[in-house]
């Protein structure tokens, strides 16, 4: 979706994702204590911010659509943490000072494949020693077609692609898998890749 399309989704009352964090989300939890600066990339309407930093991150929700940072806001207050939000695009974004973790699910086919090598090493340039990097990314399967709300500003990985920009980091989580989904009221499939991996001290 582009920025048009996510801020009309993101206009309406209810929340597009619901309120309850992702399942990935709290699997990083299995993998070190919470606490310091956490970036949720491509935050959408926040139940994952808001997940973290009850956690004990200070968290910096960012989204390219402004209202879907309205709603993380008032989903923070709603449960009664505060965290900071950021315009931004994927493509470009740098974190203003070294993260302890970086999170993003959703978002990592927006990337465009000319900015990847750049951008995957600027992330891990900017996470501090001990770091964790959890992700999550849409990847091609011979089985699985495109899906049918797929944009034209998404792209998908090639398998392995998401694990080699982290062939020199802690690799603490992999799976690859097919999953159902609903989205745009059609029934498709997608194939992902999960990554959990962690800077050298």
């Amino acid at each position: 979706m582009d920025k048009e399309q996510l801020q009309e989704l993101y206009q309406q009352e209810s929340y597009y994702w619901g309120k309850e964090p992702n399942n990935l989300v709290k699997l990083i939890s299995q993998f070190g204590a919470a606490g310091g600066f956490a970036v949720d990339l491509g935050a959408g309407e926040g139940r994952d911010s808001v997940y973290l930093a009850h956690q004990g991150y200070n968290v910096l929700a960012v989204d390219l659509a402004p209202a879907g940072l309205d709603k993380v806001l008032r989903l923070a207050s709603e449960f009664g943490v505060s965290l900071d939000v950021e315009e931004g695009d994927i493509n470009d974004f740098q974190p203003r000072q070294p993260v302890d973790l970086l999170y993003t699910i959703g978002a990592l086919q927006y990337v465009r494949p000319d900015r990847r090598d750049e951008q995957f090493a600027n992330w891990k340039a900017n996470t501090r020693p001990g770091g964790l990097h959890v992700l999550f990314a849409f990847n091609e399967h011979r089985e699985v077609a495109i899906a049918p709300d797929w944009g034209r500003n998404e792209f998908l990985y090639a398998q392995g692609e998401l694990q080699a920009y982290y062939a020199d980091w802690e690799r603490l989580y992999v799976e690859e898998y097919v999953f159902d989904c609903q989205s745009s009221g059609i029934p498709h499939q997608h194939a992902a890749t999960v990554l959990i991996a962690r800077k050298p001290l």
